[in-house]
């Protein structure tokens, strides 16, 4: 039987959904809907990033973990097809009726052999066609770790949404010879979540890529901006990010109900060169669409 790494990926729908701890048993059952997302990256060179899950569990009120048996066979994604507001549907699962607070996803253990360490059915791809490895360090100690809560409602779904950030889920090694998975994700639930969205004007002359992160309310510190160590990322702590497009506007889903800051940045061929803006108060409600235009000509 093949050792399997366990990522924990108690997936975070925020404090101001859900709290508490589980509930007992109701002896009712529900249904959880679970679908995956992602954000974009920030590497230019990067055109895909594969993913295999072996399997889902969650965890009980008696702190044992079971498993989704109805998951079936292993499932592969390119979470780079999953960005702009795609979705997959990862399944229907029944489960007893309750509230819950981790999930986590199964993959196979990595391969250390001799060369790059690696962990199977997880990859990069680049522009020009090649692909390089991705390796899950000290997986087998549940090394990802993440907590919220959901409700199943008793003969009802819940619909939810995984949102992997590959930008803070993929970095590279300080001798640039590996790529390193450590899953970024956090859980939506569907019928809360609202969206940010607008035109941007006022871009550098230089022809410099336009980036602009959400932030929890008063969370951004300028230390986020500053050089990253290895194998770590800027904007650490951002919720959710977007490039923007050639229409000249962006767009940040999945967002909980809550105030944001949007942190505006420019990056020149995948290199980080300022934040250019920072606008504060974005209201997000609950199935809505906030309006949110940047001009960055103006302070």
């Amino acid at each position: 039987m093949k050792t399997r790494i366990l990522i924990l990926t108690a997936l975070m729908a925020g404090l101001a959904f859900f709290n508490g701890c589980e509930e007992k048993d109701s002896g009712q059952t529900g249904v959880l809907n679970l679908s995956l997302t992602d954000a974009p990256i920030d590497q230019p060179n990067i055109k895909g990033v594969h993913i295999t899950f072996q399997g889902l569990e969650y965890h009980k009120q008696d702190n044992s973990w079971a498993t989704f048996e109805d998951w079936g066979e292993p499932k592969s994604f390119d979470l780079m097809n999953l960005t702009d507001g795609v979705s997959t549907l990862l399944g229907n699962f029944e489960m007893n009726a309750g509230q819950y607070n981790q999930l986590r996803f199964t993959l196979d253990a990595p391969v250390r052999g001799e060369g790059t360490p690696e962990s199977p059915g997880c990859y990069v791809e680049f522009d020009d066609g090649t692909t390089a490895p991705l390796y899950v360090p000290s997986a087998e100690n549940a090394g990802f770790k993440l907590t919220g809560a959901f409700q199943v409602p008793s003969n009802g779904t819940v619909e939810l949404t995984a949102d992997f950030d590959a930008r803070k889920s993929v970095t590279v090694s300080s001798t640039g010879e590996v790529y390193i998975l450590r899953p970024a994700v956090r859980l939506i639930t569907n019928n809360q979540a609202g969206e940010i969205a607008g035109g941007i004007s006022g871009f550098p002359t230089d022809g410099s890529d336009i980036i602009v992160y959400a932030y929890g309310n008063d969370t951004y510190t300028a230390e986020e901006a500053a050089e990253p160590a290895a194998e770590e990322t800027r904007f650490p702590n951002a919720v959710t990010s977007d490039m923007v497009n050639d229409q000249q506007s962006y767009h940040l889903y999945y967002l909980a109900p809550m105030t944001y800051d949007l942190v505006v940045v420019s990056s020149l061929d995948g290199t980080f060169q300022e934040v250019e803006k920072i606008i504060e108060d974005v209201v997000v409600e609950s199935k809505e669409t906030t309006p949110q235009s940047i001009d960055l000509s103006t302070q």
